[in-house]
C-alpha cells in the first residue's frame, strides 16, 4: 500500500499492514504545554450550535424525544442526507434526515421498537411491524423462545436484570480510525482476501459462520461508501486531510449507530490520532488553531446529537438518555511517551466551547506520568463542568498495551482487536437474601435458587450465612454465564453488527463482560452479621421481611480492613465461580463493579437487608459505599475502593465521587492543584476509576425545583454523565441523597 494521500506521515509497518497504531506511535507529537493555544468557538460553529441548543430545547419540553421517523427501518443507507445548517456545517452527517430525529432499529425487537414508539405517542408503520413479526425473527424474539423457565423467573424478580435481550449489546468499539487512514476500498480488499482464505478450509461450523459474518462486513463497508456519496464525500480512498479525517471517522460511527441500538456505542481513541493530521495541515497552512478547534467542536456536535429511540425500561436501567460515545484521551505510550497532544486539550476545550454536555463521554486515561500541565487542565475542566471520568492507564496499559479504549463506561479493550460481550448485573444483595431464606424471594415467597434450610436461629450466624451464600453465588455463576452464552449467539444471529465488526481483524478475541449490584450492601450486611448482632424479622412464611441490628459494625468506605477485606473476598469468589463455566466462542471472563443507574431500579427489587438498609431503597452506584456511610472523608473513602482488585474485575471498577468546591482549596489555582493531588494519590493506589463531580448539592436541589434553568448542568453518575435535567425524579433523588465530601 502506498499512497500520495500518506505524503508527510513517517514510514512504518502501518503501510504494509491493517496497523492504526504503528501509524500512530510513528506520527503523533507529545504535547507538554499549557492551554494558552487554544481557540474560541468560530462563527460557524456558533451558528450550528445556536439551532442545536433550540432543538434540544424542544426535545425537553417533548418529553425527551423530538421526533422518530416510523416510516422506515433505521440502516446504514436507510435515510437521505440530513443537515442542521448546510452552509455552516463543516462536519456533515445525521441518522436519519433531520437533527434529533430518531431512527427505528428493528433486529433488536419488533416488540421492543413498538413500545417505545408508542411511549413517545408515535406508532410503528404497519408494513414493519408486519415484516418483523411474520416474516422476520428478531434477536428479542429468538432469546425469549429458547430461555429456560428458571432464566425467565431471575428476570422477573431481579436477580440477574438488565439483560442485552431486548436491546443492541453495544461495547464493540469499530476503529473508525481506519477508514481515514486506508481509505475503505482497501478495507475491502483485505476483508475480500481473508474471506478467500476460508474457501480452502472445511465447512465445519465455525468456518461457515466466520464466511458469513466476512461477508456481511463486506456488504457493510460498500454501504458506508453510499452513505457519504450522500453527502458528497468519498471515503473510499484514504483522507487527504484533516478535515476529511475527521469526516471518515464520523461517518464510520455515524454508520454504526444507524444500524445498530447498543448500550455503550464507544467512538474510542480518536483525538490522539486526528492530531497528526491536524498538525499536518497546521504546518502546510492548510489550517489555524481557529479551524482546528472549528473541526473537533462540529465532531463533538455531530456526537452530541447521536439519539437511539428507547423503551421506559432501558430509561430506567440507563437514566438520562445515555449512548456512551466514550472516547479515550492521553494516556502513556509503551515507550514511555505521554500520548497527550494538542487535540488532546481541543476535545476538552469543546466543553468550553460548546458547554458542558454529557456526550461524547470524555474520559482521561490518567497516570502520574502524564505532563503536569495537562493534569491542572484536566482538573480545571472537571472543577468547571463535572464531564470528564477518570481511569487508571497504569494498570491498563501492561495488559492492553497503548492502542485500547474504554467501551460503555469503564471496560477497556483493544481497539479493532478485542470485542466485549457485555450483559446485566447480578445482584449480589438479593443474593444475600436468599441464602438466608432458603432459597426463595423474599418479596414473592416463590423458591428461586435451589432449596436449602432457611436459617432459624434468632440472631443470624455468619458462618451458616456465608456457607449459604456461597452456595447461592455458585447456583448464580452458572444461571448468569449460560443466560448470556444464549442472549449473544442469538445477537450474532439475528442482530450481528456488521459495520462495527468490519473495521476490526477478521481474527478477535471476545471478553465476556458480567457485572454485579448491591456489592456495597452485600458487604455491610455482612460486616454486621459478623460485627453486630442481627436479628431477623420474619413473616408466617418464615421470610426474613426486615431486620434488627443490636450494636455497631464496620461499614465499607471508611478504610477499616474488617470489612473492605470482605469487598475483595466477594468480587474475587464471584469472578472464580463465574470462570468455571465456559463461554460462548470462547470469551474471556470479565467483571465490573458498575451500576450505571440501575442501582436505583435493583433497589426497588430488594427488600429489607441486614445493613439496615429498608426494602425498595437505592443502592450506592457502582463500587460506592451506601449513601452517607462513609463517614471519614474522601481519602478514606477512596483506599475502601481500592481493595477491590483489577485482576478480579477487569471489566472496571466505577467509583462516583462528589465533593463540594470549598473542600479543595479557597483559589481556582489551589482546587485544580488539590485535585490533581487527589488523581494522583488514587491512581497510585491502584484505583481503577473515578467520575469527579465538583459542586454542592444545593445546585442539583434548585435544578430540581427549576429545570428550565438548568438545561446543560452535567453530572457524572456510575461511570457515565448526564444532564441532571433528564434525570427520573427517583434518579435525582438518590444523586442528592449521595456523600458530598467537604473535607479530604
Amino acid at each position: 500500500m502506498d499512497f500520495e494521500y500518506w505524503q508527510g506521515f513517517n514510514e512504518g509497518r502501518w503501510q504494509q499492514i491493517i496497523d492504526v497504531r504503528n501509524f500512530i506511535q510513528a506520527n503523533y507529537k507529545p504535547y507538554d504545554g499549557n492551554a494558552d493555544f487554544l481557540a474560541g468557538i468560530t462563527d460557524k460553529t456558533k451558528r450550528v450550535w445556536d439551532k442545536c441548543l433550540d432543538l434540544l430545547a424542544l426535545e425537553h419540553e417533548k418529553g425527551g424525544v423530538l421526533d422518530v421517523d416510523t416510516t422506515k427501518v433505521s440502516k446504514i443507507v436507510s435515510h437521505k442526507a440530513g443537515y442542521i445548517d448546510k452552509d455552516n456545517e463543516v462536519i456533515l452527517g445525521l441518522q436519519t434526515e433531520k437533527p434529533l430525529c430518531r431512527g427505528v432499529v428493528v433486529n433488536g425487537g419488533e416488540r421492543m421498537a413498538e413500545q417505545a414508539c408508542s411511549e413517545y405517542g408515535y406508532t410503528l408503520s404497519p408494513e414493519i411491524k408486519e415484516i418483523y413479526t411474520n416474516h422476520a425473527t428478531t434477536h428479542n424474539s429468538a432469546v425469549f423462545s429458547v430461555y429456560t423457565p428458571e432464566m425467565r423467573k431471575a428476570r422477573k424478580l431481579g436477580i440477574i436484570t438488565g439483560l442485552p435481550d431486548a436491546y443492541g449489546r453495544g461495547r464493540i468499539i469499530g476503529d473508525y480510525r481506519r477508514i481515514a487512514l486506508y481509505g475503505i476500498d482497501v478495507l475491502i480488499e483485505k476483508k475480500q482476501r481473508d474471506l478467500d482464505v476460508l474457501f480452502d478450509k472445511p465447512m465445519d461450523e465455525e468456518t461457515l459462520r466466520s464466511r458469513s459474518e466476512i461477508a456481511q462486513q463486506i456488504k457493510a463497508l460498500k454501504d458506508m461508501i453510499a452513505m457519504a456519496k450522500e453527502y458528497g464525500c468519498d471515503i473510499a480512498r484514504p483522507a487527504r486531510n484533516a478535515k476529511e479525517a475527521v469526516q471518515a471517522v464520523y461517518f464510520g460511527y455515524l454508520a454504526a449507530i444507524k444500524e445498530q441500538n447498543g448500550a455503550a456505542m464507544s467512538i474510542g481513541r480518536v483525538s490522539t490520532f486526528l492530531d497528526i493530521y491536524i498538525e499536518r495541515d497546521l504546518q502546510k497552512g492548510i489550517l489555524t488553531e481557529e479551524t482546528a478547534q472549528e473541526l473537533m467542536d462540529q465532531f463533538v456536535i455531530k456526537l452530541r446529537l447521536a439519539r437511539m429511540l428507547r423503551t421506559p425500561e432501558y430509561n430506567e436501567l440507563f437514566a438520562g438518555d445515555p449512548l456512551w460515545v466514550t472516547e479515550s484521551i492521553g494516556g502513556i505510550g509503551q515507550d514511555g511517551r505521554s500520548m497527550v497532544t494538542k487535540s488532546s486539550y481541543r476535545i476538552l476545550h469543546t466543553l468550553y466551547n460548546l458547554g458542558p454536555a454529557p456526550e461524547p463521554n470524555l474520559t482521561v486515561l490518567w497516570s502520574d506520568k502524564l505532563p503536569e500541565n495537562f493534569k491542572r487542565f484536566c482538573a480545571q475542566v472537571s472543577i468547571d463542568t463535572s464531564a470528564i471520568q477518570y481511569e487508571n492507564d497504569e494498570i491498563m496499559r501492561p495488559i492492553y498495551g497503548d492502542d485500547y479504549g474504554i467501551a460503555c463506561c469503564v471496560s477497556a479493550m483493544q481497539i479493532g482487536r478485542q470485542i466485549q460481550f457485555f450483559g446485566a448485573r447480578a445482584n449480589l444483595a438479593k443474593s444475600l437474601l436468599l441464602a438466608i431464606n432458603g432459597g426463595k424471594d423474599e418479596n414473592t415467597a416463590e423458591q428461586l435458587s435451589p432449596s436449602m434450610p432457611i436459617l432459624t436461629d434468632e440472631y443470624l450466624d455468619y458462618d451458616k450465612v456465608r456457607k449459604n451464600y456461597s452456595e447461592v453465588l455458585e447456583w448464580l455463576a452458572e444461571l448468569y454465564v449460560n443466560t448470556m452464552n444464549l442472549i449473544h449467539f442469538m445477537h450474532d444471529r439475528h442482530a450481528y453488527e456488521a459495520g462495527q465488526m468490519a473495521l476490526h481483524h477478521s481474527e478477535v478475541k471476545r471478553l465476556m463482560a458480567f457485572g454485579v449490584a448491591g456489592l456495597s450492601v452485600a458487604v455491610d450486611s455482612l460486616s454486621a452479621i459478623r460485627y453486630a448482632k442481627v436479628k431477623a424479622i420474619r413473616d408466617e412464611n418464615g421470610i426474613a421481611k426486615d431486620f434488627a441490628i443490636e450494636g455497631d459494625f464496620p461499614k465499607y468506605g471508611n478504610n477499616d480492613k474488617r470489612v473492605d477485606s470482605m469487598v475483595k473476598e466477594l468480587t474475587h469468589e464471584f469472578i472464580t465461580k463465574l470462570r468455571k463455566h465456559p463461554a460462548y466462542r470462547n470469551a474471556e471472563h470479565t467483571l465490573s463493579v458498575l451500576t450505571i443507574t440501575s442501582n436505583v431500579m435493583y433497589g426497588k427489587k430488594t427488600g429489607a437487608t441486614p445493613d439496615g438498609r429498608k426494602a425498595g431503597e437505592a443502592f450506592a452506584p457502582g463500587a460506592n459505599p451506601m449513601h452517607g456511610r462513609d463517614q471519614h472523608g474522601a481519602l478514606a473513602a477512596m483506599k475502601s475502593v481500592t481493595n477491590i482488585s483489577y485482576s478480579d474485575c477487569r471489566d472496571g471498577i466505577s467509583y462516583t465521587f462528589s465533593i463540594v468546591p470549598g473542600a479543595l482549596g479557597k483559589t481556582t489555582e489551589e482546587r485544580s492543584k488539590n485535585l490533581v493531588a487527589l488523581l494522583d494519590g488514587y491512581s497510585l493506589l491502584k484505583g481503577h476509576h473515578i467520575n469527579i463531580n465538583v459542586f454542592d448539592r444545593s445546585l442539583l436541589e434548585a435544578a430540581m425545583q427549576e429545570p428550565e434553568k438548568y438545561p446543560q448542568l452535567t453530572i457524572r453518575v456510575s461511570g457515565y454523565a448526564v444532564n441532571f435535567v433528564k434525570l427520573s425524579k427517583a434518579h435525582q433523588l438518590e444523586v442528592i441523597r449521595r456523600t458530598f465530601y467537604d473535607a479530604v
